[in-house]
């Protein structure tokens, strides 16, 4: 069976994809979609994904869409290791702690809405920058005092090996020192993000190591 995954070098959610495969173990091909150079509106691109979007992760000629979608079902075809506990309220709480991320504070900086801060809404480079620090600090505050109110019994946020959260905290941490944030202002998820980012599966999955990188 061929895995296919379409993304970009510095998508967040392409990013996702890239750690939770590498856990995994399982090999893949990268296919890049130029965001910079606009590919994604291409009527190429529009055919296989209409939003505009990356990723796009296609496996056995099947093409799935949105990352929480495809991590569930990665986790579910290759259980092993599990990215969520078998607690049904752990789980919870790992699926809580990713929503932060995923839900709130991904969205507001996501490329397009980031061009229209700084284009349409006539805001500029200084205005998008103030914007995307605006929305990951309030996110991330609220991460840290979560992570801090609860027992853990590992230096990952999944514990004793790490789990869904971190697969979204790595791109997040990555994010917010690109915009010029200072993780040591959330030394929890500082240290998580350290303890992953230390384990191969996340260092080839990092940005800088893509075959797309720009630099």
């Amino acid at each position: 069976m061929t895995t296919r995954l379409y993304g970009y070098w510095r998508s967040s959610a392409a990013y996702r994809l890239r750690i939770a495969l590498n856990l995994k173990g399982v090999a893949y091909e990268q296919i890049p979609v130029n965001l910079k150079d606009g590919e994604q509106r291409s009527d190429a691109w529009l055919a296989i994904q209409p939003q505009g979007l990356v990723p796009v992760l296609e496996h056995d000629g099947v093409r799935l869409l949105q990352s929480p979608a495809i991590l569930e079902w990665i986790d579910e075809t290759w259980p092993d290791p599990a990215f969520l506990p078998r607690d049904a309220t752990a789980r919870c709480l790992a699926r809580g702690w990713a929503s932060v991320i995923g839900c709130d504070i991904h969205p507001l900086q996501n490329l397009r809405v980031l061009k229209t801060v700084a284009g349409d809404l006539g805001q500029g480079p200084d205005g998008m920058k103030a914007w995307a620090q605006r929305w990951m600090t309030s996110g991330l505050d609220a991460l840290e005092t979560l992570v801090k109110a609860a027992p853990r019994t590992g230096e990952y946020l999944g514990g004793q090996t790490p789990g869904l959260a971190d697969i979204y905290l790595v791109p997040q941490a990555y994010n917010a020192r690109r915009w010029g944030l200072d993780m040591a202002d959330w030394p929890a998820l500082e240290a998580a993000d350290a303890a992953c980012r230390a384990r191969p599966a996340f260092r080839d999955a990092a940005p800088e190591n893509q075959p797309d990188a720009d630099g």
